[in-house]
């Protein structure tokens, strides 16, 4: 239910932002003014905002796929709706620390979209299941623990190219997130990750 409110929101505002430059710019992530104007919400509300209908679409319907599994697991675990929500929420600020800090002095970055959040819901996922299946350019079925691998790589590789406007580390440092979380709330799952292999 939580997924599908937090889908909901980040469509409309995401609709709204599109034909709003000003609430889009109100809401963006901007280390330069999150830091220097203490606009600390701008680490929660970039999520709710995102470039075009394809961006949006497209972690929408990643989060909806894992977003929905992993509501439920943190529920049947005994983690709950708070435990969720830390991971999305949490998972969005963790993506975002990396260039709060490096781009801080910067007044022209900007940075916009859930991809943090969404890349630490899927991780969890991959913690949590690891041989289970993910659709590579969503047509080849390969676990997801290798695509795991691929995809920080791929995060990685590209966050040094820097030339085609996504936030790479966003992604890396959200997944980073996404494994790492659930384990902190619950050790144990680090042992049922391992006994996988």
């Amino acid at each position: 239910m939580i997924t599908y409110i937090i889908i909901g929101i980040t469509v409309v505002v995401s609709y709204i932002c599109f034909g709003n430059q000003e609430l889009f710019r109100k809401l963006a992530f901007i280390p330069y003014r999150t830091v220097h104007n203490h606009e600390w919400y701008r680490l929660i509300t970039h999520g709710f905002v995102h470039a075009d209908m394809t961006h949006l679409l497209v972690n929408m319907f990643t989060f909806w796929s894992f977003g929905t599994y992993m509501e439920s697991a943190f529920r049947y675990m005994g983690l709950g709706t708070g435990g969720y929500l830390g991971l999305y929420f949490g998972g969005m600020v963790a993506a975002s620390i990396y260039d709060l800090i490096r781009r801080r002095n910067d007044p022209y970055y900007v940075s916009i979209g859930a991809s943090g959040a969404v890349s630490a819901v899927l991780f969890s996922s991959i913690l949590l299941n690891p041989w289970g299946k993910i659709l590579f350019f969503a047509v080849l079925p390969i676990p997801g623990i290798i695509f795991g691998v691929l995809y920080l790589a791929y995060c990685q590789y590209m966050a040094k190219q820097a030339g085609d406007n996504i936030n790479h580390n966003a992604h890396f440092y959200g997944a980073l997130y996404g494994l790492l979380y659930p384990v902190i709330l619950e050790p144990s799952l680090l042992r049922v990750f391992l006994s996988h292999f």
